[in-house]
């Protein structure tokens, strides 16, 4: 059973959630974690790490199918989906089993069933302990968003949201995936290379909306390398499940699919939480608003993660945002965070990474701008590793040499950025990237070329 007090609940034990427990017990307070699924939420056990385990079989699987290209023979290699499902389920086992041994050393407990906030800044718990009211100093709320569904269709069956497409157990011979951000693309170029003949459908003219248009581009070019059929500026003119597939008609014809996975729109976790009865402030679309620190209208309640309008829609963001909400509520004096520059990164073939503004948005706000890019191939690692697709984009200020973005598409996108955001963060620009030293043959000396290239001496290129 709970105990009656906690100096802070935290309702939702996703990224955002256990980071902000954890903090919270770091700083001593008594602290407690209601769950109504499974500790670790839905990026742990059904979204952003299923979706990274099932990439990487992609990525070995393709890894293998060029072998020949490293004069590597294999022969008859296929892709056994409960192989797959099992590497899945091993990966969020294993990492969620960690989170649970973090609580454990924190001395945090976890509340099994559903959390509500009431008007006095306590928490009521349901299911297991039905009607319970605990006292609360601070409760913290990162519960998430949920799929929604298009197109009057309901999710189940042939049809599927990202968290169900990536627990599939079979190989789909065709696959629509509506939305083409993120997630969608990651969805798209997983089952392409596992052998699925994919359809990406984008009502926007480019694939992932939210990135420079180069960089859109090339990602485009290097994605449909791999077999994904893509549609921007898709129209869909209707959509009818049935019970051996899923019929879309867009463009004037009708296609049939094995499966349909709409990743295109998501709501705010919020039903029952009692925002309304609490007197918390929301936003039209349901989300929850919050100031700076992540304070909400209701005095000891904070908003965290994908709940909350602000910045983009990012486990990392959730985290450094349950952070702050609980120094503040420790009376520390904590950063707020500069959203615009926040790296995000899309886990297709090739990655996608980027911060800051791109180069329209930085015309759009009146800079001088100036621009560093180059093919990932013009250095060596790239060649090496047989991973030539791709390219660099910096996006700075002429004035100060300011560094104002950065937009890396290639293999290791995910990885690199973060050289970017450290240098912004520290005050430094892209003449500073240019001349530091590195190490070489890597895939980081292509950031350095395309600082190089900003700054009016690439060498490489």
């Amino acid at each position: 059973m709970p105990e009656s007090k906690y100096d802070c609940i935290v309702i939702g034990s996703g990224p955002g959630g256990y980071v902000a427990a954890i903090r919270a017990a770091q700083l001593g307070m008594k602290t407690a974690v209601v769950e109504k699924d499974a500790v670790g939420g839905r990026c742990l056990n059904y979204a952003c790490i299923p979706a990274k385990a099932v990439l990487r079989v992609a990525e070995v699987f393709a890894d293998i199918e060029h072998g020949k290209d490293f004069g590597i023979s294999v022969k008859d290699a296929k892709v056994d989906m409960k192989g797959v499902s099992a590497h899945r389920q091993q990966v969020v086992k294993t990492l969620t089993d960690g989170v649970g041994f973090l609580f454990k050393k924190n001395k945090i407990e976890v509340i099994e069933g559903h959390g509500s906030v009431t008007d006095d800044g306590n928490v009521k718990i349901g299911g297991q302990f039905d009607g319970t009211e605990i006292e609360a100093n601070t409760v913290i709320l990162a519960t998430g968003t949920v799929p929604k569904p298009l197109l009057g269709l309901q999710f189940g069956g042939r049809v599927l949201g990202t968290e169900t497409g990536w627990a599939l157990e079979e190989l789909p011979g065709t696959l629509a995936v509506i939305g083409a951000g993120a997630s969608g693309t990651e969805v798209a170029s997983a089952f392409a290379r596992l052998g699925s003949k994919v359809t990406l459908l984008e009502a926007l003219p480019q694939i992932l909306p939210l990135e420079d248009a180069d960089i859109a581009r090339t990602a485009a070019r290097e994605i449909a390398k791999d077999g994904v059929e893509i549609v921007t500026s898709a129209n869909i003119e209707g959509a009818e499940a049935k019970d051996d597939g899923v019929e879309l008609t867009f463009g004037g014809d009708t296609k049939k699919f094995d499966y349909l996975v709409i990743c295109a729109g998501r709501a705010a976790d919020a039903e029952g939480l009692g925002l309304a009865e609490a007197g918390i402030k929301t936003a039209e679309n349901g989300q929850v608003e919050v100031d700076e620190r992540m304070r909400t209208s209701l005095k000891g309640v904070y908003a965290i993660g994908d709940l909350v309008p602000v910045g983009p829609a990012l486990a990392h963001k959730a985290s450094d945002e349950g952070i702050i909400a609980v120094e503040d509520a420790a009376g520390l004096d904590p950063h707020p965070l500069d959203y615009d520059y926040i790296p995000s990164a899309t886990f297709c073939h090739p990655q996608v990474a980027s911060f800051g503004l791109t180069e329209q948005q930085a015309k759009d706000a009146g800079h001088d701008v100036i621009v560093g890019k180059i093919p990932i191939g013009a250095v060596g690692a790239p060649v090496v590793y047989g991973d030539r697709g791709g390219m660099v984009k910096l996006v700075g200020d002429k004035q100060y040499g300011e560094l104002l973005g950065g937009h890396i598409v290639c293999t290791k996108a995910a990885d690199l950025i973060q050289e970017l955001v450290n240098a912004r963060d520290l005050e430094g620009g892209y003449p500073e990237v240019a001349r530091i030293v590195h190490a070489h043959p890597t895939f980081s000396e292509a950031v350095m070329e395309a600082a190089r290239a900003a700054d009016g001496w690439l060498i490489h290129g």
